[in-house]
């Protein structure tokens, strides 16, 4: 809960800086997903960074999500929105706006419309849950990288970039 409370008090103190910027679609994630600077986010980094946010929930450092750690995601997801801050926080009112090529949330984890924003950890969880045993492995979690980057790479290019975001080009 530290590591939550913690992440949560710098996402707060930094919710007024990034307000007060210009929006560009998909620049809050790059800023934090494109882990060697170089303008695109690879399925390494992908990966990488799943595998933080895997152990930055895994409280007990288990390897494993706890039903109480999963119920963790949900608080971080709701003290972001509180903050301003996380998925959808730009999306005009009535938008629902597909992020990627799919919808839903599938075998993978794959998150699509709406990008999970209204569904429950636990519920975007069973996706990742490759043999049903209904406990999510940090390796369940981080396999599941290959859709989750799959759902949001909407030109195919196989780097996300912020012309991955936002509303669809013609």
């Amino acid at each position: 809960m530290k590591r939550l409370m913690t992440l949560t008090t710098a996402l707060v103190l930094g919710a007024g800086l990034t307000q007060a910027q210009d929006f560009t679609p998909g620049a809050d994630f790059m800023n934090q997903w494109d882990l060697d600077s170089n303008g695109g986010v690879s399925l390494a980094e992908v990966r990488e960074q799943r595998a933080n946010i895997f152990a930055m929930f895994d409280e007990n450092s288990d390897g494993k999500l706890s039903a109480t750690e999963i119920a963790g995601m949900d608080e971080h997801k709701q003290l972001q929105r509180e903050a301003g801050m996380g998925p959808g926080r730009n999306r005009p009112e009535g938008m629902n706006g597909s992020m990627g090529k799919g919808k839903g949330m599938g075998r993978g984890g794959q998150m699509g419309h709406q990008g999970g924003l209204d569904r429950s950890a636990a519920e975007e969880m069973r996706g990742l849950d490759a043999n049903r045993d209904g406990i999510i492995t940090t390796a369940e979690f981080v396999n599941g990288s290959a859709n989750w980057f799959r759902m949001r790479d909407r030109n195919g290019d196989n780097v996300l970039t912020t012309a991955d975001f936002g509303p669809p080009r013609g």
